[in-house]
């Protein structure tokens, strides 16, 4: 079977996989554009899945960031996120193929990393997924939630547990500003007393975002609360 590549358009032909003669691998980029796709390997910080290998060691305590190191220096944020698992480095590629798809609305670019998402999602352990929601005013100037439908193109039920208050883009902010933000999500009547929580988004940053839902979640009971993102900024 022919398709075209999301990116650039070029025919492209799946490729058959040995897992079953009647299995066909859906490949949604050329292999010009693949190559482009840096996934993220070697020694990382198991704090937030940042490259180690090309930091200098004055950023890097054992075996991990400075970053990850001083949010667990702060005893409000300590122990909040269990850790963050990225897939691949937020290179110029990847920045310019996800500005095409939250920002343009080109939804279907999300099919491009469904069997990456699936496939590392078949080996961890947890209760509930949650895609890292969207405001209303925001949701609405998309169209769609670019966590969610990336979850959805890898074939996974996330659950909608959470919702978020209107704020300035997270782009458009400082790094500064956005350790400072304060609380903006809210969670629906939902009993996560107990339970294993991953959360999922497409960036990770500065990892507010992700440690503000984290906590809540705390709070509410959960007994552990960990991420995974497409990519690590």
């Amino acid at each position: 079977m022919v398709t075209n590549c999301l990116n650039c358009s070029t025919r492209v032909e799946e490729v058959w996989s040995w897992r079953g003669l009647f299995y066909r691998e859906p490949q949604f980029l050329c292999r010009e554009c693949e190559k482009w796709l840096e996934k993220i390997e070697g020694e990382r910080c198991r704090g937030c899945s940042r490259s180690l290998e090309a930091l200098p060691s004055t950023l890097v305590k054992e075996d991990i960031c400075l970053d990850c190191h001083r949010w667990e220096l702060d005893p409000e944020w300590q122990g909040v996120l269990n850790k963050n698992v990225s897939l691949y480095h937020y290179n110029d590629f990847l920045k310019e193929y996800l500005a095409r798809y939250k920002y343009r609305g080109d939804y279907v670019l999300a099919r491009a990393f469904s069997h990456t998402i699936k496939s590392y999602l078949t080996k961890v352990e947890y209760d509930l997924i949650i895609p890292i929601p969207l405001s209303d005013e925001r949701l609405y100037e998309r169209g769609f939630n670019q966590s969610t439908a990336l979850l959805e193109e890898a074939e996974v039920r996330p659950s909608h547990i959470l919702t978020r208050l209107h704020a300035e883009k997270q782009s458009k902010k400082t790094r500064a500003e956005r350790l400072r933000q304060v609380q903006v999500f809210q969670l629906v009547e939902c009993d996560v007393k107990g339970k294993s929580i991953l959360l999922f988004d497409d960036i990770y940053t500065t990892g507010t975002t992700l440690r503000q839902a984290a906590k809540l979640l705390k709070e509410a009971g959960a007994d552990e609360v960990s991420s995974v993102t497409l990519a690590r900024g």
